[in-house]
């Protein structure tokens, strides 16, 4: 699983990194956007803080976030992650934790791994349909482009 978690979550980074980067680009200010790319980053916080047993990140799971701070957010969240990939072998154990409505909840870390990243790709699929209303480009955030672009076939 260890093989397929950091392809996953070396994609994550690139797609969110794709994202935050055609923002910069086109002047996206628009506020339903960039709620949801800060939703998507914040939750990837707020995950791997649980499953790293830290204190939770301070971050408004539905705030509106300018690119920059999205840029941030998305830096760490991919070094978090990368380095829990890196440094654990084993997945597969049961997390216990509490939702943001103080619910008691256990999940399979290796589910909520999954989970985290399939997040993100429902979350850019309804950022790229938004950029489109708003008559602005949205970028390929697909799995099969990351694996494109890394063997070079595309640019």
């Amino acid at each position: 699983m260890k093989d397929y978690f950091l392809k996953l979550y070396t994609y994550n980074d690139w797609s969110n990194a794709r994202i935050i980067k055609a923002f910069e680009k086109q002047g996206v200010n628009d506020e339903k956007i960039l709620t949801l790319m800060g939703h998507i980053l914040a939750a990837q916080l707020v995950w791997i803080h649980r499953v790293k047993g830290m204190a939770p990140p301070d971050v408004k799971l539905w705030g509106v976030y300018t690119p920059g701070i999205l840029s941030s957010m998305a830096s760490e969240a991919g070094k978090l992650w990368m380095d829990f990939v890196d440094n654990n072998d084993n997945f597969n154990r049961e997390l216990s934790y509490t939702n943001f409505a103080g619910e008691p909840f256990v999940n399979n870390v290796e589910m909520i791994m999954i989970h985290v990243v399939n997040h993100g790709t429902y979350h850019r699929g309804q950022i790229a349909r938004l950029m489109r209303e708003k008559g602005l480009d949205p970028v390929g955030t697909d799995f099969i482009t990351y694996d494109r672009e890394v063997r070079g076939q595309i640019k």
